[in-house]
């Protein structure tokens, strides 16, 4: 029986170089085989996972000898947290690792989104030339408004400044007069949330899934923002009212939005209905903090974690 499971991708060399001698089951597969994924963790002393294998009840009870949960990415909504402590099980998130992945997520969104020209393929080869119709926005001097300024955002808000970009940002655990708020770039000013979203020009989430960030971005939210804003969310899915955008976006009250994460994943048919044919609105399968270079960074990290947590056990 395997000594580590790793039950969504990784990084196959992070595998063989970092969890060189333990006995590894890694099968991408498992976490749409929740049978086998159960039966595998008998023995098992340590589980690795992305975003869509939920730690929690039946599964950590499959596995009485985990001591260790290695989680490829930061967001840990998908574990519980408090189940595992009880248990003793360690859970190692790969903090910092995705950061400039989601970072360029953001900003290569925003500015598709705002200029608007990208989804012309189709009629230009069909010869016409609808060049007036696309006439889209810059993103220089615009305003960027981040819902959370934990560090991926400060990532984005480097990038956004580098490209003229004015910064706001709410964060009710960050001060005004923390350190993080002036970079060798600039200062992201405070806000509260009804004025960033008032003034901003781009809004960018940034939060974790909580109670009290669920649905944070309803249609009241929405309301507040101007009416030809994009919004980004690579946060967590659960954060924006899904239904509340769609008719936002379908009534013109909104320029733009992309959502990375979802309230179901992967999306259903009824909330795919919802979502679809939306020509301003961008849907991508969680993926904004995964590049080639992000999966070898996020794996290492994890690998390493996970490594030293049996050798100590």
């Amino acid at each position: 029986m395997p000594d580590i499971v790793i039950s969504e991708f990784m990084d196959e060399a992070a595998i063989r170089d970092e969890l060189g001698g333990f006995d590894v089951l890694y099968d991408p597969g498992l976490v749409d085989r929740p049978a086998d994924l159960v039966g595998a963790l008998a023995q098992a002393r340590a589980l690795i996972v992305r975003n869509r294998t939920q730690v929690r009840g039946a599964l950590l009870e499959a596995g009485p000898r985990l001591r260790a949960v290695g989680r490829l990415g930061v967001g840990l909504d998908n574990i519980d947290l408090e189940a595992c402590r009880a248990r003793g099980v360690a859970v190692f998130p790969a903090t910092g690792a995705n950061d400039v992945s989601v970072a360029e997520y953001v900003i290569a969104t925003a500015m598709m989104l705002l200029r608007g020209a990208y989804g012309a393929s189709a009629d230009v080869a069909a010869g016409a030339w609808p060049r007036n119709r696309l006439m889209g926005r810059e993103i220089s001097g615009k305003v960027l408004g981040l819902v959370g300024y934990g560090s991926i955002a400060r990532e984005t808000a480097r990038r956004a400044a580098a490209l003229g970009m004015t910064i706001l940002a709410y964060d009710p655990f960050v001060p005004a007069d923390h350190p993080s708020r002036s970079q060798p770039w600039g200062r992201a000013e405070d806000a509260d949330l009804d004025a960033l979203l008032a003034g901003s020009d781009v809004v960018s989430l940034h939060v974790p899934l909580t109670d009290a960030t669920r649905n944070l971005i309803d249609a009241g939210a929405l309301a507040r923002m101007r009416p030809d804003a994009i919004l980004v969310n690579a946060a967590r899915g659960g954060v924006v009212d899904e239904g509340a955008l769609a008719e936002a976006l379908r009534a013109g009250r909104l320029g733009g939005a992309a959502l990375d994460v979802f309230d179901e994943e992967p999306v259903g048919a009824a909330r795919g209905a919802v979502l679809a044919g939306i020509p301003n609105l961008v849907l991508t399968p969680h993926i904004a903090g995964v590049t080639v270079e992000s999966n070898v960074r996020v794996s290492q990290v994890t690998a390493q974690a996970v490594r030293r947590a049996l050798a100590e056990a």
